[in-house]
């Protein structure tokens, strides 16, 4: 972290978590894709309650940040116990997630479905889908712990392994479950469920078997575990503004979702279908982003202000590459990419001028998702908070309802260049302010 060169380093960090978190898309596509067989009312069903996934994510996600920050900047303070303690208080954040969104996918599931569908079928379909993902989703709260931890320490590898794993077990569960194979019943929607919720708990089981025996800076004894209401406070800190960064991309989801309504309910497909494709893209940012988190706070914590400038620097040229090959397939090919979830003629009609014109605004996004992991990393997640609800809500959603109502579905599209453009300039104002107050003076 401290020593090797800038770019080997966060190219040999990146390229592991790039990989598990496009292992981590792939669970997303795989079960549409096999679920648009099953029926299209089917595939309505998933299409709903994907945004609840997506916050389920965003909690495991945002607490991983907060874990990832303060144990890395621990260990570049030299404070190895302190840095067990954080890991150990991780784990423990993630149990209470898992208890949380367990209660809601109880009690609310129904509730949820009720806003967006009232077809009795869907709403069944739903409910139990709904129900499996959150009671069951202890692994992905756990896992994504676990992966934290390994990033922290160095050890981005293992990432690829459980996040391989896991994603392998759902793939080859999923036709199975779904459409009952080798003598089990065909459970369509719930199937899809319970092979994403299995292959998350193996590799929960895997992560915290490689955590005990390959990662040694850090020992989770639970014996030496004491709650502590500061620490937790110093990791929300952090934490709060990631979870909430993430969490407002399922809530622009469900508002998404209430404006294309109003033209049809293939229109909510279309976009749903779109945000599973593009994660391809922003999943390997996201991995790069998560890679830079423990590199800038560990130099950070070490005061060493020239490996920051660098980090920043090659982390801006990178995520441009990656979203300019995105931008191309989208342009290029996106006939083919909607062929893969058994795309007719009104599907194709709507979702060929949607995935080129929103994938013009990629390279805008890449400036701002590195930039927000720069902020989180030096103390001011205020500023990527501020840049994420612009991106997300302050600015797209309002934009796109007076494009869609004013001049139809395809100008309603064009408020996410348009929204990228004006978030990308602001992350680059606050970056100046940070160099000028945090960088420089040190």
């Amino acid at each position: 972290m401290g020593v090797m060169e800038m770019k080997r380093l966060i190219l040999t960090m990146s390229f592991p978590i790039m990989i598990s978190m496009l292992v981590q898309a792939l669970y997303n596509i795989v079960d549409s894709m096999f679920v648009a067989r099953v029926s299209e009312a089917a595939l309505n069903a998933v299409s709903i309650c994907y945004p609840v996934q997506m916050i389920m994510v965003a909690v495991a996600c945002g607490t991983g940040v907060g874990i990832n920050a303060l144990l890395s900047r621990s260990l570049g303070e030299q404070k190895p116990e302190t840095a067990e303690q954080v890991a150990m208080h991780g784990l423990f954040l993630a149990a209470c997630s898992w208890i949380v969104f367990a209660l809601i996918g109880l009690f609310c599931a129904e509730a949820f479905l009720s806003l967006f569908a009232s077809d009795a079928e869907i709403m069944a379909m739903g409910v139990s889908y709904m129900q499996i993902c959150t009671i069951c989703s202890i692994g992905v709260f756990a896992e994504i712990a676990y992966e934290r931890i390994m990033q922290s320490t160095g050890n981005p590898i293992y990432n690829m392994i459980i996040q391989g794993a896991g994603a392998l077990i759902n793939i080859i569960l999923d036709p199975i479950l779904i459409f009952g194979m080798f003598g089990l019943p065909q459970m369509g929607v719930s199937g899809a469920a319970l092979a994403t919720v299995i292959g998350q708990i193996a590799a929960m089981f895997l992560g915290a078997y490689i955590t005990r025996r390959k990662v040694k800076e850090i020992q989770v004894r639970l014996r030496k575990f004491r709650i502590d209401p500061r620490l937790i406070a110093r990791m929300y800190r952090i934490a709060v503004p990631a979870i909430l960064m993430q969490s407002v991309m399922s809530f622009m989801t469900v508002m998404m979702n209430m404006i294309l309504v109003s033209f049809s309910a293939l229109a909510v497909s279309v976009f749903s279908i779109y945000y599973k494709l593009q994660q391809f893209v922003f999943m390997a940012v996201l991995g790069m982003t998560n890679a830079l988190v423990p590199v800038i706070s560990y130099n950070f914590g070490a005061g060493n202000k020239e490996r920051i400038t660098q980090a920043i620097r090659f982390s801006l040229w990178f995520a441009a590459g990656i979203m300019l090959i995105g931008t191309l397939l989208f342009q290029l090919f996106p006939d083919r990419l909607l062929m893969l979830f058994e795309a007719g003629e009104q599907m194709l009609a709507i979702g060929i001028p949607a995935l080129k014109t929103i994938s013009l605004s990629f390279l805008f996004a890449g400036i701002s998702m590195v930039l927000c992991a720069v902020f989180q990393s030096l103390n001011r997640s205020l500023f990527s908070l501020v840049v994420t609800l612009l991106r997300q809500m302050i600015i797209l959603l309002p934009l796109a309802y007076v494009l869609a109502s004013s001049f139809g579905l395809d100008m309603c599209w064009w408020a996410f260049l348009i929204t990228e453009v004006i978030s990308a300039l602001i992350s680059l104002f606050f970056l100046g302010n940070v160099r000028r107050k945090i960088i420089q003076p040190m």
